[in-house]
């Protein structure tokens, strides 16, 4: 199985870089079954995040025949600002994701029942922007989740929303709780647990799905 973890320029290096060391580990607890690695829609390159310029290497192209799954991380940098002035706000970073071949790439990858796409902080919203995910539910980062049900998109205010062949995580810790969910929903709890103790990291919340009876009140 293939986590393909798509960086794109001005993507936050932690929505990355958690779930990846996560996914690693949990590689290594199954023998290699599970390959994750760096990609990009243009294939192999160096991509600059938007974190002080640190720049982490594509190793190929996004390819959304690959069973398993796409992950497509948040963007980082300043919340405020004016476009005009040049300034590359996060939500322009998004915006200007949609304008990539990646939005193609991912299409086909939500249209494959061989594989699930997953997201960190404004991955969601990325797709969101794009129209890729609405009448769907899923969480983004907490400052972003207006805009997110803006788009048309069910927000939930939880740690982890599974959707099924869409998974989200909020915002950028939460990388960590989602690598967790795919190894414990793929490879069972065990396998989940002895990454997370290896990690000495606890995951945070329920995972929501839309399941089971609904609350009349809590």
């Amino acid at each position: 199985m293939h986590v393909q973890i798509v960086l794109f320029d001005g993507f936050d290096p932690l929505d990355v870089i958690a779930p990846f060391e996560v996914l690693a580990a949990g590689s290594d607890a199954v023998q290699g079954e599970l390959i994750v690695e760096l990609v990009s829609a243009q294939g192999p390159r160096p991509v600059r995040s938007g974190t002080r310029g640190l720049v982490l290497t594509a190793t190929s192209r996004l390819d959304p025949t690959k069973p398993g799954y796409v992950l497509v991380p948040g963007a980082s940098g300043p919340t405020v600002g004016d476009p005009d002035e040049g300034v590359e706000t996060i939500p322009v970073l998004l915006a200007r994701f949609g304008e990539t071949e990646a939005v193609t790439l991912v299409r086909e990858a939500l249209r494959n029942p061989e594989v699930t796409v997953a997201t960190v902080c404004g991955g969601s919203l990325a797709l969101a922007m794009a129209g890729l995910i609405t009448a769907r539910h899923a969480v983004t980062h907490v400052q972003g989740m207006e805009v997110l049900a803006a788009t048309g998109v069910h927000a939930v205010p939880a740690r982890v929303v599974d959707d099924g062949d869409l998974v989200s995580a909020g915002g950028v810790t939460s990388g960590l709780d989602l690598g967790l969910h795919i190894l414990e929903r793929e490879y069972g709890p065990r396998i989940a647990h002895a990454v997370e103790t290896y990690f000495e990291y606890e995951r945070r919340g329920t995972v929501w799905r839309n399941t089971g009876r609904q609350p009349v009140a809590v």
